[in-house]
């Protein structure tokens, strides 16, 4: 069988592990191979190894590290569909979803070759006699990222590209259930001819992390994933001394208003929920239906989840893949029990899948619950799975107060004909990311991804302009070269003439 190992210093690191998990195809529930868990000094190994190429990559020119960067984009293109293989066998989503992963990644890749543009400071002449004053950024030294499964080659692409051109080192903490995508990308790096140990890979689980988040030698982490583990990494790594990115969960709402195109709303909300079999932190979980919207979708939604091919991620076919480890589909099943017994109406229930030849995957059909409250588990919790409920609210007043007290505020979208309304809701809802008639509304790569309230800890979005601000650091400077004019000794606070 199989092993992950970790990526140090430009190569693998065969050796028996102390600790080690399972790695599973989804679909079948069979273990696929095994990862190897980081100890503590396996994770000062990899820093060390950070470390030690920091100061020559930091010092290349911004021409060097552009050449990486394309190079390594133009080896991720050609290599993508491989790549989006490996995905789809450790986190079971279906081809097409993890192409379209590999691709939103790819994006980020692009906007990070144009470092030389985005790292451009500002020069003034003249601030005073013959002083000039101009701003640089800079990196900050090593940086780590902590990725989740859900988008084990997407995720990471949010950071380490940006951090690397900017001039900083990296250790990335993948997922422990779907690994291998990191690795074979460390190794697309090094064949762009990234030098060893600027990017380097450890695998694991909490020992490895909190390592990260006390090592002297980490500068910054970001994180992506559940709310209370953002809030642990935020706390933890600013108490010693780093700069933190933690995105945390979601409760994505979709309001839908009377005058909505019900079709395209369907056809969005179907997508936004089930795609990934939920399992993405922009997913749309809740439906909040105003006026009497929901007696004309609910039918067209039942319609579109009764033709949905659930499946195999590898069968060209499945629309709809299986969730990621037993562990996960036992959870999610639980949520859908729990709204059945607080009295939710459920209209599809995915319990009993019955995926012919994959009797043994980790499977959901899709689950649509109708008359939910707000007091309810399935409404008040993230469920991270293919489980829809529909909240029906009388007034667009009523439909933006749930949102805004809601706890998350990652993603929300309105689907309305009414652009007046529509600019409205985009100007007063306290979300951080705005989809009108867009149920998904990730940014793209010039742009930053983040939320508001429980869905982010730390003031920073990732990639995008704010990406390559948390990866530098400012410096001023304020320069005045010798003139016999200007000699004497002056106690005075320095004052612009």
């Amino acid at each position: 069988m199989r092993t992950i190992e970790h990526w140090i210093a430009g190569k693998s690191t065969p050796r028996a592990a102390e600790r080690s998990g399972d790695v599973y195809n989804p679909a079948t529930g069979e273990i696929t191979g095994k990862v190897a868990f980081a100890t503590p000094a396996d994770v000062d190994a990899a820093v060390a190894a950070a470390a030690a190429a920091l100061p020559a990559w930091r010092d290349a020119s911004l021409a060097k590290r552009t050449r990486v960067l394309f190079a390594f984009r133009e080896l991720l293109e050609r290599h993508k569909v491989e790549l989006a293989r490996i995905v789809t066998s450790e986190h079971g989503k279906v081809a097409s979803d993890a192409l379209g992963e590999v691709n939103r990644g790819l994006e980020v890749v692009e906007f990070a070759c144009g470092i030389a543009q985005l790292q451009k400071g500002e020069y003034s002449e003249n601030v005073s006699s013959d002083v000039d004053s101009y701003s640089l950024r800079q990196p900050v030294g090593v940086v780590a990222g902590i990725t989740p499964f859900n988008f084990p080659a997407m995720v990471p692409m949010w950071m380490y590209p940006i951090a690397i051109a900017c001039g900083n080192t990296f250790v990335l903490k993948p997922s422990e259930r779907d690994p291998s995508a990191a690795n074979f990308c460390a190794e697309l790096l090094q064949q762009a001819g990234l030098p060893d140990g600027v990017f380097n890979v450890v695998h694991g689980d909490k020992v490895a992390v909190d390592r990260l988040l006390v090592h002297p030698d980490i500068a910054a982490i970001s994180f992506v994933g559940s709310t209370p583990i953002a809030k642990y990494i935020y706390e933890t790594g600013t108490a010693h001394g780093k700069r933190v990115q933690a995105l945390g969960g979601a409760k994505n709402h979709m309001l839908v208003l009377p005058d909505a195109d019900m079709e395209l709303a369907a056809d969005a909300a179907i997508g936004a929920a089930y795609g990934s079999a939920g399992e993405r932190c922009m997913a749309i979980s809740v439906l909040v239906t105003v006026g009497d919207a929901a007696d004309r979708l609910i039918p067209m939604l039942r319609s579109r989840i009764a033709a949905l091919k659930v499946g195999p991620g590898q069968d060209p076919s499945s629309e709809m893949g299986p969730l990621v480890t037993r562990a996960h589909l036992d959870k999610v099943r639980g949520y859908v029990d729990a709204g059945v017994a607080e009295g939710a109406l459920l209209l599809e229930d995915g319990r009993d899948p019955r995926i012919p030849g994959a009797e043994k995957g980790f499977f959901l059909r899709p689950c649509l619950f109708d008359r939910v409250t707000p007091a309810m588990t399935v409404y008040k919790e993230e469920i991270f799975g293919p489980v829809l409920v529909v909240v029906r609210a009388k007034t667009y007043d009523e439909a933006l107060a749930l949102v805004h007290d809601n706890p998350y505020a990652n993603g929300v979208a309105i689907f309305t004909n009414d652009g007046g309304l529509a600019r409205k809701f985009q100007h007063e809802v306290r979300v951080g990311m705005i989809g009108v008639n867009v149920p998904i509304p990730v940014p793209m790569a010039y742009y930053s991804f983040g939320g508001w309230k429980a869905s982010l800890f730390g003031d920073t979005h990732v990639h995008g302009r704010e990406g390559v601000h948390f990866y530098t650091r400012g410096k001023v400077v304020t320069a005045r070269w010798p003139d016999p004019r200007f000699r004497g000794v002056d106690l005075g606070f320095p004052q612009n003439r």
